[in-house]
């Protein structure tokens, strides 16, 4: 656990089964060093081969989501502490953030809460993401959703922006910035904003 790259390999492991190059793509790893790490995880038993369809992916092994624990509170502290010095816009860092939702999510204000947000976001770092709340807890899969209470469509370095709190969601959904379908409480309300932790109340958009 000590060697350089594991818990990133982990983390975005966590997430689902991904492919050699996706991983490479969104860890920033080294072909070389990356091929190292899974071969090393492979054998330590804590990364399996996973075939999808005609892709063969690398996938944890339930002694792997053992690891879960660990990567959380990791990730809790850096999203409470070091996300809101977030280096330049990537072609990750949208992904990254919606990925980072269950770190962020106030427990105290979803719990009882049951719904489900699909997330549109184009432009460079893209994608389309389903996050659901269930009492308490949250998920993120990529993809659309089967029955989304709120739809959101933005720029995703808008949306990016409006997740960490650098830009206010109320302006950018009166600006059009930030496109809502759907009728359900607003994101903001649930998930902590890093780089504005002082505000307690989420806007209509975001």
């Amino acid at each position: 656990m000590g060697e350089r790259w594991t818990l990133v390999l982990v983390r975005h492991l966590l997430g689902g089964p991904r492919g050699f190059q996706e991983l490479r793509n969104r860890s920033g790893i080294g072909p070389r060093v990356l091929s190292t790490r899974l071969r090393q995880l492979t054998e330590r038993g804590f990364v399996e081969p996973v075939q999808v369809g005609t892709r063969s992916l690398y996938g944890l092994t339930p002694f792997g989501r053992t690891l879960e624990p660990i990567v959380r509170e990791i990730a809790l502290w850096w999203v409470r502490n070091r996300m809101r010095e977030s280096g330049p816009y990537s072609e990750t860092t949208a992904a990254s953030v919606v990925e980072a939702l269950p770190f962020m999510l106030r427990e105290e204000r979803a719990r009882g809460v049951h719904i489900s947000y699909e997330i549109r976001l184009t432009g460079k770092g893209g994608g389309v993401w389903t996050i659901t709340i269930d009492d308490g807890s949250c998920s993120v899969e990529e993809g659309f959703a089967d029955h989304a209470d709120v739809r959101y469509t933005a720029d995703a370095r808008d949306w990016t922006s409006l997740a960490l709190g650098f830009t206010d969601d109320r302006k950018a959904y009166e600006q059009g910035r930030l496109i809502k379908d759907g009728a359900g409480g607003s994101m903001a309300w649930y998930f902590y904003q890093p780089a504005d932790p002082r505000r307690h109340n989420g806007g209509d958009a975001l």
